[in-house]
């Protein structure tokens, strides 16, 4: 049985973080031309193709600053976040972001670039990678919920 936990359901914050996200993808596809694919952003950042001129370098390093300065620009106009509730082990969250890394590196692209940007142009690899990614998510945490416990 799905319970949703009222207290903690915040379908408006929700939406606005996903118009917020949209008007972003959009936006940068418009100015630059390019998706708004973090893994992507950050590979090119972390590792520049020859020929990327600096102007390549200053947008991606906005994005990247923008994304960290996002939460405490919503803090300091909205209101202060509620306290994380993990409930995994320090060697559960590294599996998991070197699973993910792995995943983004074999799919050829991230949550952001397939989900977000892909779907929205219609791309048949991106419906592949999103449907891909969310099955496993889903098999995932049931095996850990249900089958491990």
């Amino acid at each position: 049985m799905i319970t949703i936990d009222t207290s903690s359901f915040t379908p408006w914050p929700a939406l606005g973080g996903g118009v917020l996200i949209g008007l972003a993808a959009g936006w940068l596809a418009l100015s630059v031309g390019r998706i708004a694919g973090v893994s992507g952003i950050v590979g090119g950042l972390l590792e520049p193709r020859t020929g990327q001129g600096r102007a390549d370098q200053t947008w991606r390093l906005a994005f990247v600053l923008g994304l960290v300065a996002s939460p405490w620009v919503y803090t300091w106009l909205v209101a202060p976040p509620s306290p994380p509730r993990i409930e995994a082990g320090h060697l559960t969250l590294a599996l998991a972001g070197l699973l993910v890394g792995v995943g983004t590196r074999l799919g050829s692209g991230c949550t952001s670039g397939h989900g977000v940007c892909g779907l929205s142009r219609l791309s048949p690899r991106s419906l592949t990678a999103t449907l891909v990614f969310m099955a496993v998510g889903f098999a995932t945490v049931y095996v850990l919920r249900h089958v491990l416990g």
